[in-house]
């Protein structure tokens, strides 16, 4: 069966946790490769993991990016694993945000 997003690849920034899993998840469901990107400190579990693993559990393709988007050459190095694992990008979803509790 085909399904609407096969041989697609999208990078979906800030992935780990919320709607950005959600959104990688269900682009992953409809046959794209994703990129999932999601910051977490050096030496820190990433979340990322977590949603690759769940995505190829399921038969999907994917890759985890630890970087934070806002910096320009993390951002880069997420374009690139994008296009050297997968040939390309299709899809850019830009979920990432900034968190800060004591506001």
């Amino acid at each position: 069966m085909t399904t609407s997003l096969d041989g697609k690849v999208a990078v979906v920034t800030g992935a780990g946790r919320g709607l950005g899993r959600a959104e990688a998840l269900e682009l992953a469901k409809q046959g794209a490769a994703v990129v999932i990107n999601d910051f977490a400190p050096e030496g820190s579990p990433n979340p990322a993991d977590d949603v690759v693993a769940e995505i190829v559990a399921a038969g999907g393709k994917a890759a985890a990016h630890r970087g934070d988007v806002s910096d320009f050459d993390a951002a880069g190095k997420l374009i690139r694993l994008a296009i050297d694992t997968f040939g390309s990008i299709d899809i850019v979803v830009n979920n990432a945000g900034i968190l800060r509790d004591r506001m």
